[in-house]
Formats: structure tokens, C-alpha cells, sequence
């Protein structure tokens, strides 16, 4: 390809391009003009998993609502506990948590009591019955060893009355589901979630059931684009294939920026590719087509359509799974939250050599593995060219090598960032 900017031959093979953006800066000017959705909504609880919360969650009750025993065993006063070999206790009554014992234990009584059951009055400490021994029906022989306090949950130890127990743009998991429940939340307030238009370009691209002449090829990026999409929690609109055709993309694009709050496409980006769809986009927003020091993924647009943000991604299966993950996962997750995201990553040692020359990011598919000792490794799938999407399928993460790696040895600490993780 040629760089429009100074003229020169610019290869991908390259490890670095004039008017080349590094990884950070790309993904900072991106941040910097996407603005989080603020339109919210009420949703039934059964319906709000994985939204992303937009109030403050303030309980209206202690949880745990009364002080009660965290086992099953016998509730006694903590200072009555023996200080010699063992004392026998009066066994007065039974506390469950639905029936508490409504009576006052004295000095030498104790009460059998279940687990979740209201502590009775008189009582702060709980024996285990394993720890324990039925003289006879009504005396129980506690021995010494035991403390003050010990198996007994505090009402509001988990949460307090009052208390901010979920923020804003927190994206609801199950537990925080329960959470909801248990403070008597019928509804929750979230954000709505952000509706994502997407579409591939390009004459040779045919969908799925049509004959391929020869040249042609069918469009596998649309679906790998709808399950990234649809894994990040996002409403959906596919338009299908586009062609290269002026008039037909212009709609695309209008249709897609009317609609969506994010368009995403892929094909038709990199320079000397289908100079008319830059032309359109251009016309209808404002674009910036960046090439982006890392490998595989160069050529990126990004901007604004009407109101929509807009990724243009490159054509090559495995540059537009990485170019989503590293650029539009971020982006959507901002979107949605107003927080920025961080990825998960962890350490592993390379299996292998890794050959990479200095000056670009390299996202290097892997298959890491959890040894004996608890550590991680981590070795390539193989080939790593941009159009070999089984990599991505065999792989289960990413190999980071930043800018200023010149190359892997075997047994190095790499940083690996798992697939799994980027949702």
C-alpha cells in the first residue's frame, strides 16, 4: 500500500510506518470522543442481568436483618463458657429460623439452635453440636477450648442499613442479582444498552448459501463480528454485505448512523482500497484513518457518523477480531459504563523462541496451559498470518509483545491476556 501522507511504499510487513499511531495513543484518542450513554431505564430484576447499573443502591434494611447463629449447635452467654475441662449446661429450649426462642437464657443454660435462627436473649455465643455432648435429654456437656462470640453473624455485618451497596456503572453479575433481592428490590434502575450497527463490504464477498465464482469468498467476518457483539451485551442490527458501490454504501452508512449508537464494519479502510467508501465517510462524518503500529491490524478508521461513533476495520478475519477486541470492546465498555476498561491479563512462560522485531504491538494467538506448580505456560498456535482465522479458534489467548520487544526467548515471562476474559 502507498502512505497518502508522504508518498512512500508502506508495507505491513514493516515494522513501523510514518504517521503511524502507536496502540495507547490510538486507543486514547478513542476514549477522548466517545461520549457513555446517560439514557436510563427500569427493568424487572429477572431481566437486569448484565446490564449496567445507573443508581446507587442504598439498603433500607441490616443484612443480616437480626444477630443469629452461623451453625447449628447450642446458643449460651460467652462468659458461662468453661475454664476448666468442661462444664454441663441446662438444656431450656429450641430456636429455628422460622420459630425463635422468645424466653431469656440464664447462667448455666444454653438452647439448642439451628443455623439462621435469632440469637435469644441472654445468648452471644454458639457451641457447634459437634463439639458437644448430650449427657441426657435435657443436659448438654460443652468442654473447655470454646470463645466468646464464635459462630454468631452480627445483624448488618453484610450490609448495613444505609449503606451504598452497588454503584453506577457496575454491570449486574448473578450475586449482585441476589444482593437486589435480599434488600427487597422488585426493579433496578441501568443504562440502556448500546445498539450496535454492523456490516462487511466488499464484491467478493458472497453470504452463506450462495455460489462462489471464482475470486469470491464467503463472509465470515460478519460472524465473528455478531458473536464478539453479542458476547459484549449489545442490541444488534446486521445489515449484511455491502458492495462496492457508492450509492449503496452511502445508504448502508446512513441507514446504520440513524439507528445505531456504534457502527461497525469491516473491509474498505486500508489505503488504495475502495478510495470512494473514504470519500463517503468522509462526507458523512468525520473521519481520521489511522495506521497503528501493531500486528495484525494496521489500517483502523474511526470517527463520527451524525451521532454515531464509527470503527471501520480491516478486511483480514484475524485483524478484525483483534482490532474488535483491542479497540471496539474498549470503546463499547466506555459506552455503556462511562468507566474505562481494564483487561484482565496474567503471566505465563513462553514455551518456545518467539520471533518480533522492535516498533510495533504484536498480538500473538496462543494456547496457554496451567502446569503442575500452579505456574502458566504459553506457546504460538503456529502460523499467525492476519487471514488465518484458525489461529483464533485454537487458540485460547493473546501473547502481548509491546513496541519495544525485540523477540521471546524460550522460558521468558510474557504477558497473556485470555480470550475468555474478553467480554
Amino acid at each position: 500500500m502507498t502512505d497518502q501522507a508522504s508518498g512512500s511504499s508502506v508495507s505491513c510487513a514493516d515494522p513501523e510506518a510514518p504517521s503511524t499511531l502507536t496502540v495507547a495513543a490510538a486507543r486514547e484518542a478513542i476514549l477522548a470522543n466517545i461520549t457513555p450513554i446517560e439514557t436510563n431505564l427500569r427493568l424487572p430484576l429477572r431481566d437486569a442481568l448484565n446490564a449496567v447499573l445507573a443508581q446507587d443502591i442504598v439498603s433500607p434494611i441490616d443484612v443480616p436483618g437480626h444477630t443469629n447463629s452461623a451453625m447449628d449447635g447450642y446458643a449460651m452467654a460467652g462468659s458461662d463458657l468453661p475454664q476448666q475441662a468442661y462444664r454441663d449446661f441446662n438444656l431450656i429450649g429450641t430456636a429455628v429460623a422460622g420459630a425463635p426462642f422468645d424466653q431469656s437464657c440464664g447462667e448455666g443454660e444454653c438452647i439448642r439452635i439451628m443455623t439462621g435462627a435469632p440469637m435469644p436473649a441472654g445468648t452471644d455465643t454458639v457451641v457447634m453440636q459437634e463439639q458437644t455432648t448430650l449427657v441426657n435429654e435435657s443436659l448438654v456437656r460443652i468442654s473447655q477450648g470454646q470463645h466468646p462470640g464464635q459462630n454468631v453473624r452480627l445483624a448488618g455485618e453484610d450490609i448495613a442499613q444505609g449503606s451504598v451497596v452497588l454503584k453506577p456503572g457496575r454491570r449486574l453479575t448473578p450475586a449482585d442479582l441476589g444482593i437486589l433481592a435480599s434488600l427487597g428490590f422488585a426493579e433496578v434502575t441501568i443504562r440502556r444498552r448500546p445498539r450496535v450497527a454492523f456490516f462487511s463490504t466488499g464484491d467478493e464477498l458472497r453470504s452463506i448459501g450462495e455460489p462462489l465464482a471464482a475470486g469470491e469468498v464467503y463472509d465470515s467476518n460478519r460472524y465473528s463480528l455478531h458473536g464478539m457483539l453479542q458476547k459484549a451485551d449489545v442490541e444488534l442490527l446486521d445489515l449484511g454485505v455491502v458492495g462496492d458501490d457508492p450509492d449503496a454504501l452511502r445508504q448502508a452508512f446512513d441507514r446504520a448512523a440513524e439507528a445505531a449508537d456504534m457502527v461497525v464494519t469491516s473491509g474498505g479502510v486500508s489505503v488504495g482500497e475502495a478510495d470512494y467508501t473514504k470519500t463517503i465517510l468522509q462526507q458523512l462524518g468525520d473521519m481520521q484513518f489511522w495506521k497503528i503500529a501493531m500486528k495484525p491490524g494496521r489500517p483502523l478508521a474511526f470517527g463520527k457518523l451524525g451521532d454515531s461513533n464509527f470503527f471501520g476495520l480491516p478486511g483480514n478475519p484475524v485483524a478484525v477480531m483483534v482490532t474488535f477486541y483491542q479497540f471496539v470492546l474498549p470503546a463499547l465498555h466506555y459506552l455503556a459504563t462511562g468507566t474505562p476498561y481494564t483487561p484482565f491479563t496474567l503471566q505465563a512462560l513462553s514455551g518456545q523462541n518467539i520471533r518480533k522485531k522492535a516498533g510495533r504491538y504484536e498480538f500473538v494467538r496462543g494456547l496457554m496451559q496451567r502446569l503442575e506448580d500452579g505456574s502458566y505456560q504459553v506457546d504460538t498456535v503456529g502460523r499467525q498470518g492476519s487471514g488465518i482465522l484458525t489461529s483464533m479458534s485454537r487458540g485460547n489467548c493473546f501473547i502481548l509483545l509491546p513496541e519495544d520487544c525485540d523477540g521471546i526467548e524460550c522460558g521468558d515471562t510474557v504477558i497473556v491476556q485470555p480470550f475468555e476474559t474478553l467480554a
